[in-house]
């Protein structure tokens, strides 16, 4: 068993505040158990997130920073035969335009029926097949694009973006400009378009934009994906730290605890915690009897542990 838990640890001040505050009894118990071992480092401005590259290391691809493929295996689970295509993930988006800077807004915010998505892809698609990309739908909050540029092109993760402003995350890349000069064409597009004008009308936000993630050639999945607890993302994304202090505790009280069961038992575990720096991993390893009581006895606080993620 590998879990991978996305958004442990924050890096704000209200999130640190709220994590040094959570009670974790069956996380403390766990960890008493595990012995700390790979440590992926990073930092917060890295294109992707630890979350991202634990997953990527354990299917066992490789790449840079940003240029992991998610678009291609997204795609694929949507159904799409991707070959051997370099894809990205077309997001729709809302941007907010503040006084001084721009605001990206989760995509799925925008609460998008099949019917609204199809319309807005319908009528943005041109611009990117009159530049000799390839365009499909795969569900409201996915829309996929194929051109050889995307190859190598870093991009950054919606879950770098979401929240914050997206002009800061556009890579210093020759592909990056025309990408750039078709969100400027989009949003001129939907500006005018009768969906927003609908949406507006019923007080709903409009789709303005697109972000571009994942892009990249398809690689193969050389190992089992492990399993993402992800109920931390949404609340941590809007800062919402009582809703993610809950998430926390329901995680402790649920797979974390099936988790622990399996430890007693001496079933093979890996545990990966992933902040918005680094990621480190904790795995069940045979110890002798003095050193298993004094883990025990000793028993470490998860918060301390995850404040340094």
């Amino acid at each position: 068993m590998h879990l991978v838990i996305p958004f442990a640890a924050p890096l704000s001040e209200a999130g640190q505040q709220a994590l040094s505050d959570l009670a974790l009894p069956v996380l403390d118990a766990l960890l008493a158990r595990l012995t700390a071992a790979d440590r992926n480092e990073g930092d917060e401005y890295q294109l992707s997130p630890p979350h991202e590259r634990v997953l990527a290391r354990a299917l066992g691809w490789q790449g840079a920073d940003g240029t992991l493929p998610w678009a291609a295996r997204a795609a694929a689970v949507d159904g799409l035969d991707t070959g051997d295509l370099a894809w990205g993930l077309l997001s729709p988006v809302h941007w907010q335009i503040g006084r001084e800077h721009l605001t990206m807004d989760d995509p799925e915010a925008l609460a998008l029926d099949a019917a609204e998505s199809r319309a807005a892809f319908d009528a943005v698609r041109p611009l990117f097949e009159s530049e000799g990309w390839l365009c499909a739908w795969g569900a409201p909050t996915r829309w996929y694009v194929a051109h050889e540029t995307l190859a190598d092109l870093p991009t950054a993760s919606l879950d770098r973006v979401i929240g914050r402003n997206p002009d800061l995350w556009m890579p210093e890349h020759p592909a990056a400009r025309f990408v750039k000069r078709l969100q400027n064409e989009v949003q001129m597009l939907l500006y005018t378009h009768a969906l927003n004008d609908a949406r507006e009308a019923a007080g709903r936000e409009p789709l303005n934009s697109f972000w571009l993630s994942g892009c990249g050639v398809p690689q193969v999945e050389r190992n089992a994906a492990p399993r993402m607890l992800d109920a931390l993302r949404a609340p941590a994304l809007r800062e919402d730290w009582a809703a993610w202090a809950e998430a926390w505790r329901a995680l402790d009280d649920g797979p974390l605890r099936e988790a622990l069961v399996q430890a007693r038992q001496g079933a093979a575990l890996r545990l990966s915690l992933c902040g918005e720096r680094h990621a480190q991993d904790f795995v069940l390893q045979p110890r002798g009897v003095v050193a298993a009581l004094r883990s025990r006895l000793q028993r470490p606080q998860a918060a301390r542990l995850m404040a340094a993620l």
